[in-house]
């Protein structure tokens, strides 16, 4: 039947309690918000979290997100290091043109950069499942001496030149599933392999939660930034379950012939996702 222009669709609209940042983007945004509240600036070397609305949010706020390219060029001034973390030459870098370092890098990232290291130290031969272009993976591959292999997907990985033992790690954003699967496929091949599941529960333990709370509303709005990865992984659980699912990244997104008078609607999102942009989306859903 469709959206009727003048009628209210009389919806019914639910947010996922469970959905919204995670511990080290709120670890992130807090220390943010302190510096800015108390002097006005603040560098942040990348985007803070996956999320455009709420990067702009904070640089309104004062905020200044800049690049590596352009880190050579700040001096004397506080930089935030984001959640995703750093390889060691950029504290270097920001150290030596006298920086004040703000690291809020995820605890659960620090502790893997030191187990990978601590792996290399042993002479261990390292797999990375993740992506080779996701900040937190660049920062990994900084605190190894070269000793490792980043893939996404099993068929990029040359097995004729593997050594027969790896020790296999993974970007604390990716599947769950698909990791144990890749160890699968390695032993199938004769590899063996070391696990270190380095994926991070409060990203893989949304999955079944999520996916049971997308089962009991008739549509799903999905909020979550273009880039976020993490966000990437939660549609596809929740579209898995039920297709009337649409990801979007800011209210303007949401599209009235989506819903059917009366239905049940439950808005979720990724763990760059603010709970403020959700409740927006609340609200304009419930004026439809």
């Amino acid at each position: 039947m469709g959206y009727l222009c003048g009628m209210s669709l009389n919806l019914k609209v639910d947010i996922d309690p469970r959905s919204g940042f995670c511990f080290g983007v709120v670890q992130a945004i807090r220390r943010a918000e302190e510096i800015l509240k108390k002097e006005g600036t603040l560098y942040c070397l990348g985007q803070i979290v996956h999320n455009d609305e709420e990067v702009k949010r904070l640089q309104k706020a004062g905020m200044i997100t800049v690049t590596h390219e352009q880190l050579t060029e700040i001096r004397g001034q506080k930089v935030l290091i984001r959640a995703h973390g750093e390889p060691p030459e950029t504290y270097e870098l920001l150290r030596r043109n006298g920086n004040e370092i703000l690291d809020a890098t995820c605890p659960i990232v620090l502790k893997l950069q030191g187990r990978i290291k601590h792996s290399e130290g042993q002479g261990e031969s390292i797999l990375i499942y993740g992506k080779a272009n996701h900040p937190e993976v660049i920062g990994l591959m900084g605190h190894l001496e070269g000793n490792g292999i980043v893939f996404k997907e099993f068929e990029e990985l040359d097995l004729d030149t593997l050594p027969d033992r790896v020790t296999l790690y993974s970007q604390t954003t990716m599947s769950i599933e698909k990791l144990y699967a890749v160890r699968q496929k390695l032993e199938e091949a004769g590899i063996r392999v070391l696990l270190k599941d380095t994926v991070c529960r409060q990203v893989s333990g949304r999955k079944e939660e999520m996916q049971a709370f997308c089962r009991i509303h008739n549509v799903i709005i999905f909020i979550s930034g273009v880039e976020s990865s993490n966000g990437r992984v939660l549609f596809e659980a929740c579209k898995h379950v039920n297709p009337q699912s649409y990801k979007i990244s800011s209210v303007e997104e949401i599209d009235p012939s989506w819903f059917q008078p009366g239905n049940t609607v439950g808005i979720c999102g990724a763990t760059s996702t603010p709970m403020w942009q959700m409740e927006e989306a609340r609200e304009k859903t419930l004026k439809l």
